[in-house]
C-alpha cells in the first residue's frame, strides 16, 4: 500500500495541492481525473519520484515497484522490438542467476541452519520468478505484443523505425511485462486502436497489482477502475465509485454545496446588516462586537468548480449535396509495394453517419484522405454535386498561418459567427482568457490540432470527414464536439477509438481489414459487441497455452510455496483488517471535515465542539493504524527475505 501524507506541491506560482492525503491499497483500480492543468500528471510524477513536493511524504513498502507510462517519451534504442521489450525483464535474469547460485550453495552445505535459510531464500526467489512469468516469458512477450497490435513480422524490426505512437506501445508493453506492484498510465489510449484498447482493458482488469489511470476515455475508466479521485481547486475528492457513478455523485454534492453556500450567505448578510445598522449605537456595542466575532469565526462554504455551461454548437447551414456524395468502383491504393486498399466498391448515401474502425495501418486514414481529395489512388471514385467537404486530420494544422493569433485564425473563416460566438467556441476547446491572443507558431501540436478543429466547426459543409478528432480534448470538449456532430445534418465519416464518443453518433460501422471493407449496419454498439466477443475468445486460447506451460514448471515448487503461504497468512489477515479500518476511518473523517462547512453545525457550538472532539479521536486512531500497518509490512518483508 502507498500512503500519501500531507502532500503540497506548488507550480508556476500557484498551489496545485495543499496537504492532500490518500492511500492506494493492493488491487485497487483508481481513476485520477480533473480539468487540464489541475495537476494530475504532476501528482503521478511525484509518486514516481521524478519531482519532489514542497512538503509531505509518499510512503511505499520496501522493494515496491512502480511502472509509469508518461505522455511524452524519448525511447532511444538501436535494437529490435523484441530485444527492447525483453530488455525490461532483467529482473528475471537476475533472479535466475541468484537461484542457480543459491541452489549450488545448498548442494555444498551440511549446516542445518544454513540449509533452512537457503531453502527460504529459494522459495522467495522462486515465487517472484514465477510471478514475473520466468518459465513462460517468451509466450507472454508474444501475447502482449500481439495484444497491443504488433504483428509477428514486426517483432524483429528496429525500434527506431516505429513512429511515436507505436513507440508508446513499446513502452507500455515493457511496463506490463515487468509486472510492477503499481502501474500508472497517463493517457494510455491516445495511441491505441480499438482492438488494442479492448485487449488492454481485459489485461488491466485481471492484473494482480494496483493501477492509477489518467484518461479522457470515460468508457475505458468505467470498464477498468473502481475508485475515482478528482483534483479540483487544490483539493482531492476521493470516493470508491467508478467514473460515471462518481460524476453523478459529485453533481449532487455540488448542488448541496450551492444550497449551503446560499444559506450561509443569507446568514452573513443578515449579520453584516445588523453590524452596519447598529455599529455606532452605544447601547448595542456589546452585541455588535459579538456579531463581528461571529463573522470572523465563520468558515466560509466553498463551491467547487462548476462544469462549463452547456454550449449549443452547430455547424453553419449549407445546401444539400446530391443523394450519392461518393461512389467507388475498384478503388485501390498502394504505398510502394505495400497494398493498403484493394478493389473497393461502395456507395456513400447522403445523410450516412459512418464510423471507420480497424487496426492501425489497415488504411482508415488513407481512405479518409482519398475521400477528402487529398491523395491519389487507382480505380474510380465519383463525387456528387454541390459537395462541400471539410476534412480534419492529425496533421491538418500544417495549413495554419503561424503568424496569426488563435482568434485571428478562426475568425477569418467564421464568416457567420460574431466575435463573442467565436470566443465561446474557443473556450469550449480549452482556449481561455488571453490564450486566444497567442500566435499559432508558439502552440504545441495538440493546441494546433484544436485550433484546426475550431476552424472546421465554424465553416459550412455537407460532407464531414473527422480523423481522430478527440485525441487532444478533455471530457467537456469531447461532449461539446459530440453534441455538434449529433446536430450535423450532412454526411459524416468519423475515425475514432473512443467508444463513448462513437456510441449513438453513427448508423454504420465500416471495418477496414485485409485491404477490404466489412460493413455493419446500426449503432457502433453492435460492432463493439462482436469485437469484444472475438477478443475474449482469443484471450482464452492464449491463457490456456500459458497455463499449460506454467503447470509443467510449477509442480516441483508447489509444496515450498504452500508452506511459505501459510507463514504469511497471519500477517496478510492483519493487513487486510487494518486496511479496512483505515478506509472506514478516512471515510468518517471526510464526513466530519465536510460538516465543518455546514452552516447549521457552525451555528451550533455544542454540536461543533462534539464533532471536533470526535475528529481528533479519529485522527489519532488513524495515525495509530497507519503505524501498525507499516510495522506489519516490515515484518512481512523480513519474513520474505
Amino acid at each position: 500500500m502507498i500512503a500519501v501524507n500531507n502532500l503540497s506541491i506548488f507550480f508556476s506560482g500557484r498551489n496545485l495541492f495543499n496537504n492532500i492525503k490518500f492511500t492506494i491499497s493492493k488491487n485497487e483500480r483508481l481513476a485520477l481525473i480533473g480539468k487540464n492543468g489541475s495537476g494530475k500528471t504532476t501528482l503521478l510524477r511525484a509518486i514516481y519520484g521524478i519531482i519532489s513536493p514542497e512538503s509531505g511524504t509518499i510512503s511505499t513498502p520496501k522493494s515496491y515497484k512502480i511502472g509509469f507510462l508518461q505522455q511524452e517519451l524519448s525511447v532511444q534504442s538501436f535494437g529490435t522490438l523484441y530485444e527492447e521489450v525483453k530488455s525490461s525483464l532483467s529482473e528475471i535474469e537476475t533472479i535466475s542467476s541468484e537461484l542457480e547460485q543459491v541452489q549450488n550453495d545448498l548442494h555444498n552445505t551440511t549446516d542445518d541452519n544454513k540449509i533452512i535459510q537457503l531453502v527460504e531464500k529459494i522459495d522467495h526467489l522462486q515465487y517472484r520468478f514465477n510471478l514475473l512469468g520466468g518459465n513462460t516469458i517468451e509466450a507472454e512477450i508474444e501475447q502482449t505484443l500481439l495484444g497491443l497490435g504488433f504483428t509477428r513480422e514486426e517483432f524483429y524490426r528496429e525500434v527506431s523505425s516505429f513512429s511515436g505512437g507505436w513507440r508508446m506501445r513499446i513502452e507500455l508493453a515493457k511496463i506490463l511485462l515487468a509486472k510492477p506492484d503499481l502501474i500508472m498510465l497517463d493517457e494510455p489510449t491516445n495511441h491505441l486502436d480499438l482492438n488494442s484498447l479492448l485487449w488492454l482493458e481485459k489485461f488491466l482488469r485481471n492484473y494482480f497489482g494496483s493501477i492509477i489511470i489518467v484518461s479522457h476515455d470515460t468508457n475505458f475508466l468505467d470498464n477498468v477502475t473502481n475508485r475515482t479521485i478528482e483534483i479540483s481547486n487544490g483539493k482531492l475528492y476521493d470516493y470508491k465509485l467508478p467514473y460515471s457513478e462518481f460524476i453523478e455523485y459529485r453533481v449532487k454534492q455540488r448542488e448541496q454545496q450551492l444550497a449551503a453556500f446560499k444559506s450561509q450567505q443569507k446568514e452573513i448578510d443578515r449579520i453584516e446588516s445588523f453590524v452596519t445598522r447598529f455599529r455606532y449605537k452605544a447601547t448595542l456595542a456589546t452585541r455588535v462586537q459579538s456579531k463581528m466575532k461571529m463573522l470572523e469565526k465563520i468558515e466560509r462554504v466553498e463551491i467547487d468548480d462548476i462544469e462549463n455551461p452547456a454550449i449549443d454548437l452547430r455547424f453553419p447551414q449549407t445546401e444539400k449535396s446530391s443523394i450519392i456524395p461518393a461512389e467507388a468502383v475498384n478503388l485501390s491504393k498502394k504505398y510502394g509495394e505495400k497494398q493498403v486498399l484493394s478493389n473497393l466498391n461502395f456507395k456513400i448515401e447522403r445523410g450516412n453517419r459512418i464510423a471507420f474502425v480497424g487496426k492501425n495501418g489497415e488504411g482508415k486514414s488513407t481512405l479518409c484522405k482519398i475521400l477528402a481529395k487529398n491523395l491519389d489512388y487507382e480505380g474510380k471514385l465519383y463525387f456528387g454535386n454541390y459537395l462541400n467537404i471539410q476534412y480534419y486530420s492529425q496533421i491538418v494544422y500544417d495549413d495554419l498561418n503561424l503568424e496569426n493569433t488563435i482568434l485571428e485564425e478562426v475568425e477569418k473563416v467564421a464568416t457567420s459567427k460574431t466575435r463573442e460566438q467565436v470566443r465561446t467556441i474557443l473556450g469550449a476547446f480549452l482556449f481561455h482568457g488571453d490564450d486566444i491572443y497567442k500566435k499559432i507558431k508558439v502552440l504545441s501540436g495538440g493546441e494546433k490540432s484544436r485550433v484546426a478543429l475550431c476552424k472546421i466547426i465554424v465553416q459550412p459543409c455537407n460532407f464531414l470527414i473527422m480523423d481522430e478528432p478527440t485525441n487532444h480534448l478533455d471530457v467537456f470538449s469531447k461532449a461539446v464536439l459530440k453534441e455538434a456532430l449529433m446536430n450535423f445534418e450532412g454526411t459524416m465519416i468519423v475515425v475514432s477509438h473512443d467508444r463513448d464518443f462513437l456510441l449513438g453518433l453513427t448508423n454504420e460501422t465500416w471495418e477496414i481489414k485485409n485491404h477490404q471493407i466489412n460493413i455493419f449496419l446500426g449503432d457502433f454498439e453492435i460492432y463493439l459487441e462482436k469485437i469484444q466477443a472475438n477478443i475474449s475468445e482469443d484471450l482464452k486460447i492464449e491463457s490456456k497455452k500459458v497455463n499449460q506451460e506454467e503447470k509443467s514448471s510449477n509442480t516441483n515448487d508447489y509444496e515450498v510455496r504452500k508452506q511459505s503461504k501459510r507463514e504469511l497468512e497471519k500477517y496478510n489477515r492483519e493487513i487486510k483488517k487494518l486496511e479496512s479500518s483505515i478506509t472506514e476511518l478516512e471515510s468518517k473523517i471526510r464526513i466530519l471535515e465536510e460538516s465543518f462547512s455546514n452552516s447549521e453545525i457552525l451555528s451550533n457550538p455544542t454540536k461543533l465542539l462534539a464533532n471536533q472532539k470526535e475528529y481528533d479521536i479519529l485522527r489519532h486512531k488513524l495515525d495509530t493504524e497507519f503505524q501498525k500497518w507499516e510495522e506489519i509490512n516490515l515484518a512481512i518483508e523480513d519474513l520474505k527475505g
